[in-house]
């Protein structure tokens, strides 16, 4: 029997919090929580920062989520531009700094200032600026800012939130940096992550094709720290100290899918048996805000007063911004970092490991002949139909039919709504399923690129958590051009029996025709399928172990709740050199890692 990957802990940060404890999917479903998860919600986003702290209920909820841009990320009403202009020849100005262009006569002055003229008519650009049309995004909770949490030495902000995502999932997996490492080979470790939009702030590439337009240098960081592999490489370099597999798959807003799916194939085949998946973006500057919405993906200020029928003067209401399966006008922009640690079933019995899921496998398609890059297409009616049929395969037709939901991709587009209710809807019918609930995350987090599939992931963990799927409360009414013959898109949190429905689909549609649909199954039925794989014996021996896993899980839960959380970021320790590897004709050999790589490697061609 093929070996299953099962996820063991996750971690992250995004527009609802941090994600460990499930206080990520808690957020969004906070008005349906018990009075002692209310209050363990709110002291966890009351201890994401020293700013938070003090703060009422009310205030930090609102400080979450989307919501309108706040002056401490940018003011979007006064974006810094240039404006071209012409100057006659002959025009003269006094400056203080000596300029090199042979278009103009330098003379210097007696106060050491410089006289310039143009020696005839040519552009030059001045000082200027300008206002977004978007003025929403998912952010971060206020005042969270993971750079302040370790020596992040001008770190762009999406590997800032790497190192702080990586290191809350591997803490609430239970087991230290180096627990994990020695379980196994050092080279049965993977590490499959990114960022699809690279690290486009100033500290990062956009810094490197900004910085002599803004009269600055180019610094030795910001373009090797930009590029989209770089999540995986800090992983490697400052938090595991991995010698194994590394890995950067991209495909849009699908990218954690993409990744997510190599390292399934990967532990199935043995490669390795220690996965750690994941994804950060951080899109949320001027210049990626302004060419979504030049695509006309993004909704505007304009586009919300229509859909509301409201006046100029009238007050916009950015949290109310995504409205998946509804009347439309766009996406809106999210940050996000969701990292998630995954073991072959025999490995995660053996150690103890918590069981919060299990992933049957990630189909990907692309689209085919397009006439536009950016518009869907049929690679995603291959991806759901196969994954769905993995699903009867595994969890039976009448579980199918009856203990399964979907995670939309759900972005809120116009064309999103129409595409993808009609795919799910056909597959519906071919599959016989009636009623099928369907729920989209986006309403909440908003569109976090090559994160959002994590996102998806991260409710749904919850909700087999819980029992309590998060509706589409933005959605007041389905729009009539959407799908819906047999499914149930749940537009109100919806409680379920969680312990008998079986499976997810996770659904992702990315620019460029990159598709991809995971079938995820749920924890009780895993642990079902893991007794009869391994028997009674090996499931007891486990459930022994974890009882460590469980007060390993249970010291970070109260380390979040308290506030003293810090991340893993081991900058100069360790490091290893040639002097750490000794090479034979029959083998390699790193002492300090413990590993001894054979070099008689049969030939597999002959």
């Amino acid at each position: 029997m093929q070996k299953l990957p099962v996820i063991i802990a996750q971690g992250g940060v995004s527009p609802a919090g941090r994600t460990s404890g499930f206080y990520g999917y808690r957020r969004l479903i906070f008005d349906n929580l018990s009075a002692m998860h209310k209050q363990q919600t709110i002291k966890a986003l009351a201890n994401l920062s020293d700013t938070s702290k003090g703060k009422s209920e009310a205030e930090l909820l609102s400080e979450t989520l989307i919501r309108q841009i706040t002056p401490d990320v940018f003011d979007y009403s006064n974006i810094y531009s240039h404006k071209a202009v012409t100057v006659d020849a002959n025009t003269a100005i006094n400056i203080k700094q000596k300029i090199d262009n042979k278009n103009w006569k330098i003379t210097k002055n007696s106060d050491n200032s410089y006289k310039i003229s143009s020696t005839k008519e040519q552009n030059i650009m001045l000082p200027s600026s300008y206002s977004l049309l978007v003025h929403g995004a998912g952010m971060l909770p206020s005042g969270f800012s993971p750079e302040l949490f370790y020596p992040a030495r001008n770190h762009p902000r999406n590997l800032a939130m790497t190192v702080y995502a990586i290191s809350d999932a591997i803490a609430s997996s239970g087991f230290s940096v180096d627990e994990l490492r020695t379980l196994v080979s050092p080279t049965q470790i993977g590490v499959y992550a990114g960022t699809a939009m690279s690290a486009m702030e100033y500290s990062g590439f956009g810094g490197m094709l900004q910085a002599r337009l803004k009269s600055k240098r180019v610094t030795a960081k910001q373009c090797p720290l930009g590029f989209a592999e770089m999540p995986a490489d800090f992983i490697n370099a400052y938090v595991f100290g991995s010698l194994g597999k590394t890995s950067c798959n991209l495909g849009a807003c699908a990218s954690l899918l993409y990744n997510l799916e190599h390292a399934i194939s990967d532990i199935q085949t043995g490669k390795v048996r220690i996965a750690i998946v994941g994804n950060s973006e951080a899109p949320i500057v001027p210049e990626i805000i302004e060419g979504y919405a030049a695509m006309k993906a993004l909704t505007t200020a304009d586009d919300l007063r229509n859909l509301d029928n409201l006046s100029v003067a009238d007050t916009v209401n950015w949290t109310k911004s995504c409205r998946p399966f509804a009347n439309n006008a766009g996406f809106t922009i999210a940050e996000s970092a969701q990292y998630f640690i995954l073991m072959d079933d025999e490995l995660a019995l053996q150690t103890g490991a918590d069981i919060l899921a299990s992933t049957a496998g990630v189909f990907i398609n692309a689209d085919g002949y397009k006439k536009s890059i950016s518009s869907p297409g049929a690679g995603n009616y291959i991806t759901a139909a196969k994954a769905t049929g993995l699903l009867r395969a595994i969890v039976g037709e009448k579980s199918l039919q009856n203990n399964s939901f979907i995670q939309m991709h759900g972005t809120g587009t116009p064309q999103n709504r129409v595409t993808e209710s009609h795919i799910f809807d056909e597959i519906a019918k071919a599959f016989t399923i009636n009623n099928w609930q369907a729920t989209a995350v986006k309403n909440y987090l908003g569109h976090s690129i090559g994160t959002a599939a994590g996102d998806q992931i991260m409710a749904t963990l919850g909700i087999w958590q819980d029992g309590i799927i998060p509706g589409i409360t933005n959605t007041k009414d389905i729009a009539d051009d959407v799908s819906q013959t047999r499914l149930n898109f749940l537009l109100e949190h919806t409680s379920i029996n969680h312990k008998i429905t079986d499976s997810a689909l996770i659904n992702a549609k990315g620019f460029g025709g990159n598709n991809a649909t995971a079938a995820l199954l749920s924890p009780y039925f895993t642990h079902d399928l893991l007794a009869n794989k391994h028997g009674a014996k090996a499931i007891n021996s486990w459930k022994k172990k974890r009882e460590k896993i469980v007060q390993n899980q249970q010291r970070h839960n109260e380390n979040c709740l308290n506030g003293s959380f810090k991340p893993i970021y081991r900058f100069g320790e360790q490091v290893l050199d040639h002097n750490d590897v000794s090479l034979e004709s029959d083998k390699l050999t790193i002492n300090s890692y413990n590993l001894q790589e054979s070099l008689n490697i049969k030939n597999p061609y002959s």
